[in-house]
């Protein structure tokens, strides 16, 4: 693939975050246009009726949604880095881990709080609610503890090699901590497992977001935290 891809995002979505890891850790040239899926834009909704991010267009102008799907497919098309695993039981436990941090993780933590502290902002509807703030924060107590049992055990979340596990949990906490919202108390062995993921080539594009008024917390852009 010599040509650019094009790909639909927005930059506080955990999601969108994992397809742009993907992409530069595949080596694919890309673009990056801005999407905001509340818009609802009628030329947006005619390449994804859903209206939601990421979506990834290719440069014959076939179109792909759907993130976990995306990098499926990226490496397929691109074998090297393999970023799934090299055997069954391999691919199965990285596709567990994504399930579990797109799903769970997401829902309970990530979601509530990028609603409750940018979504809401961004479309005017309010202030944050602090009892659903606090169930967040709370969940993230009891999630990231697993995240820290699984970084003191194996040298990349999903095994001995970097994975799109390690991007799909790198792509939700970066979001955290984007917005302050992480928290090292007791979880050293997954502290050290971020800022190795945080250091790769592929996240610099992420740490050089802005997202208008809400600017990233202090310290989102060090690499050594």
């Amino acid at each position: 693939m010599t040509e650019r891809v094009i790909l639909y995002h927005y930059p506080l979505c955990p999601l969108c975050r994992l397809v742009r890891l993907a992409l530069y850790e595949k080596g694919v040239p890309h673009a990056l246009i801005l999407e905001i899926p509340w818009d609802r834009r009628p030329a947006f909704l005619e390449k994804n009726p859903l209206g939601d991010v990421p979506v990834m267009v290719e440069p014959d102008g076939q179109i792909l949604t759907n993130a976990v799907a995306i990098c499926e497919y990226l490496n397929e098309i691109n074998p090297a880095p393999d970023l799934i695993g090299q055997t069954p039981r391999g691919r199965a436990e990285v596709r567990r881990l994504i399930g579990w941090i797109n799903d769970v993780f997401y829902h309970d933590v990530v979601k509530p709080i990028l609603t409750e502290r940018v979504i809401k902002a961004v479309q005017k509807k309010g202030v944050p609610n602090s009892a659903v703030l606090y169930a967040a924060r709370e969940n993230y107590k009891i999630l990231m503890p697993y995240i820290d049992w699984l970084a003191s055990r194996r040298s990349y979340l999903g095994g001995r090699h970097l994975s799109y596990a390690d991007l799909a949990v790198a792509a939700q906490l970066s979001v955290l901590d984007y917005l302050g919202e992480v928290s090292w108390d007791n979880l050293n062995d997954a502290k050290v497992w971020y800022a190795k993921i945080k250091s790769r080539q592929s996240f610099k594009s992420l740490l050089q977001d802005k997202i208008g008024a809400i600017m990233p917390a202090e310290g989102y852009e060090n690499l050594d935290f």
